[in-house]
C-alpha cells in the first residue's frame, strides 16, 4: 500500500479534459452564435411597419422620422430603449414605449403633448401642456382654441421651457382634469386675487372655483354643468363651486309686456 501522501498527491492531480469534449463544445457555441445572427438579419425578420398607439397628430412617417429608424433594417438589431429615448426628445410627445412584435414590427405606444391653455409671457402668448411645457409661442391670440390664462405673467418663458409657478400649474391640473369637448367650451380661465380663481364659458357663463382645493371633484362639477347645458341649455348668470354645496344663479327674464287690448293712435 502506498504511503498517505502519495495518494494525497494522486487526488490532488486535476483532471485532464477530453480534446472530444472541448471540441463538442466549441461546436456547440458556434452553432448557437450562427442561430442568434441568422436571427438577427434574416430577412423575415426586418422592420417594415409601426403599430402606433396612442397618438391624435402624429402619424407613422413621424414616428419613424422622429426615432431615426429605417424600414429594411434588421428588427433584432433595433435597441427599443434608445428608440423610446428618442421618441421622448421631441417636444410633441411626453411618453414612448416601445417593443418588437414578430417578425417585421415595432409596436410604439406615445402619450402626445396637447396643448390645454395659452398664456401672457414676454414674448406674446405661450401654448402649455398640462405639465407646464411651452410647446409653442405667438405674437398674438388670433382664433383661440383653447382656454387663455390671465391674471397672470409668465415671464422669460419660450418653446421647451416649464413653467414652475404654482397658480399655473394649478390651473392647468384643473383643465387637464376636464375632456376635449369640456375643454372647448372654456374661453378664459382668471385669477381675480391670490387663490382665487373663475373660469369663462364660451357663452359668458363665470364658473367661480375659488381657492385650488378639491381641484377633481371641482373639474367634475364643472364637466357635469357644461354637459347639461350642451344637452339642456337654460340662463345661468353663474355657477359658484368654490362651496362644497354647488350654487347656481339664473338670469332674470325680462317679463313680456302685457296686452291690455288698448289701441294707441
Amino acid at each position: 500500500m502506498p504511503p498517505p501522501s502519495v495518494i494525497t498527491a494522486v487526488r490532488k492531480c486535476p483532471r485532464r479534459r477530453s480534446p472530444r469534449r472541448i471540441i463538442k463544445g466549441a461546436l456547440a457555441l458556434a452553432v448557437v452564435l450562427l442561430a442568434m445572427v441568422f436571427l438577427v438579419y434574416a430577412p423575415i425578420f426586418t422592420f417594415q411597419r409601426v403599430a402606433l398607439d396612442g397618438a391624435s397628430y402624429l402619424k407613422d412617417d413621424d414616428i419613424v422620422k422622429i426615432a431615426d429608424i429605417h424600414r429594411g433594417e434588421p428588427l433584432f438589431a433595433l435597441k427599443t430603449d434608445e428608440v423610446a429615448y428618442r421618441l421622448r426628445q421631441d417636444l410633441r410627445i411626453e411618453d414612448a414605449q416601445v417593443r418588437r412584435v414578430l417578425p417585421d414590427t415595432l409596436a410604439i405606444h406615445v402619450t402626445e403633448r396637447r396643448p390645454l391653455a395659452t398664456a401672457l409671457t414676454d414674448y406674446g402668448y405661450a401654448d402649455l401642456d398640462r405639465t407646464g411645457k411651452v410647446l409653442a409661442v405667438h405674437k398674438g391670440l388670433g382664433a383661440m382654441q383653447i382656454p387663455l390664462i390671465t391674471g397672470l405673467n409668465l415671464h422669460e418663458k419660450y418653446v421647451g421651457d416649464d413653467v414652475a409657478d404654482e397658480t399655473a400649474k394649478n390651473i392647468l391640473a384643473f383643465l387637464g382634469e376636464l375632456p376635449s369637448d369640456a375643454l372647448t367650451q372654456i374661453s378664459e380661465v382668471a385669477l381675480l386675487r391670490p387663490d382665487y380663481v373663475v373660469a369663462y364659458t364660451t357663452s359668458a357663463v363665470q364658473i367661480r372655483l375659488g381657492s385650488f382645493e378639491r381641484i377633481e371633484e371641482k373639474a367634475k362639477l364643472t364637466k357635469g354643468f357644461l354637459d347639461d347645458q350642451a344637452s339642456n341649455p337654460y340662463p345661468v348668470e353663474y355657477v359658484d363651486f368654490s362651496y362644497e354645496t354647488p350654487f347656481i344663479k339664473l338670469k332674470v327674464q325680462p317679463k313680456a309686456p302685457q296686452d291690455t287690448g288698448e289701441v294707441t293712435e
